[in-house]
């Protein structure tokens, strides 16, 4: 069954109701040999892994952001949701810290990359005007969510076999990202939305730094996994690097039009993803989203979704 199967008549849109789900993942449950832990793409895990590094320092970045321009803000239900946002996004900072610990202990020249990244949002939060902070945040938080996206769609050929600990903690994070996908751009809209140049631009801007954040650190993992003297694993990696980028790409051209908003993107309406759903009752229901095992999710793909 396609894991992408109409489920418009029985369930809202992903984005109409934001939960705060306060998990924790025990990254020491992993083994060394785990690190890499996707084996239906290795190329995957090491670019979330990467992607990852500077991640947390954003999202606390974001958390300042938002609670600064909560009370400029003059909607309830966006007030509303900025301190949803603001719970989970704490909550993924805490959960990426706690991995990259371990992917520093295997690849100690991280340690300097993710201080860098500290600082940098450190400064950007000291020194840049609040347009920029509030822009820089939407035109980030579009490629998270547009990354929830995809990733969620692409389940099976990504993680379709891989750690149950670190594949937990990538489904809770995009079925999230998806979650929130518009409060960023709606708090942009609401504070400065004539300014619409200036928001697509932010876009522009957040997505070079995203894309040179994570191919620092994806050096580092390729060069301390020797596969820099192997071609065919670094042809691979790239080629997996630029893959996933230009699907990103194509996903953000609507981003650029004049009536764009997060809730209408082609890619999340109610036509939802099927694993995205099931994870949500199955959490409800009592299931421990800190650990999912491949069956888990492949009994999703073929029962029948419930509420």
């Amino acid at each position: 069954m396609d894991i992408n199967a109409s489920l418009a008549d029985d369930h809202p849109h992903p984005m109409d109701a934001i939960l705060v789900r306060p998990l924790r993942f025990d990254a020491q449950r992993v083994g060394n040999e785990d690190i890499l832990w996707s084996k239906s793409s290795p190329e995957f895990a090491m670019f979330s892994n990467a992607l990852g590094i500077h991640v947390p320092w954003f999202e606390r970045f974001l958390v300042a952001v938002m609670r600064q321009s909560r009370e400029r803000v003059d909607s309830e239900r966006l007030r509303a949701d900025m301190k949803a946002i603001i719970g989970q996004e704490a909550n993924h900072a805490h959960a990426f810290e706690d991995w990259n610990n371990r992917l520093i202990n295997r690849y100690p020249q991280l340690k300097s990359l993710s201080d860098k990244a500290k600082r940098d949002f450190a400064q950007m939060q000291a020194h840049k005007p609040d347009q920029f902070k509030v822009g820089f945040v939407a035109g980030y938080e579009t490629f998270t969510f547009l990354a929830g996206l995809i990733i969620l769609d692409r389940y099976h050929e990504l993680m379709g076999d891989a750690d149950p600990t670190i594949r937990a903690l990538w489904v809770w994070h995009q079925v999230e990202e998806v979650e929130h996908g518009s409060v960023a751009f709606d708090v942009y809209q609401n504070l400065y939305g004539e300014k619409e140049w200036y928001r697509k631009a932010m876009v522009m801007l957040a997505a070079l730094h995203i894309i040179s954040e994570t191919f620092k650190a994806y050096h580092v993992m390729i060069k301390g996994e020797g596969w820099y003297r192997r071609p065919r694993r670094m042809l691979a990696a790239f080629g997996f690097f630029t893959s996933f980028a230009i699907d990103l790409f194509r996903s953000s051209l609507p981003v650029f039009g004049r009536r764009y908003h997060p809730r209408v993107h082609p890619r999340c309406n109610h036509d939802q993803n099927r694993i995205a759903v099931a994870w949500r009752a199955w959490v409800l229901a009592g299931g421990d989203p800190t650990h999912l095992e491949t069956a888990n999710v492949n009994k999703w793909c073929t029962d029948p979704i419930t509420h």
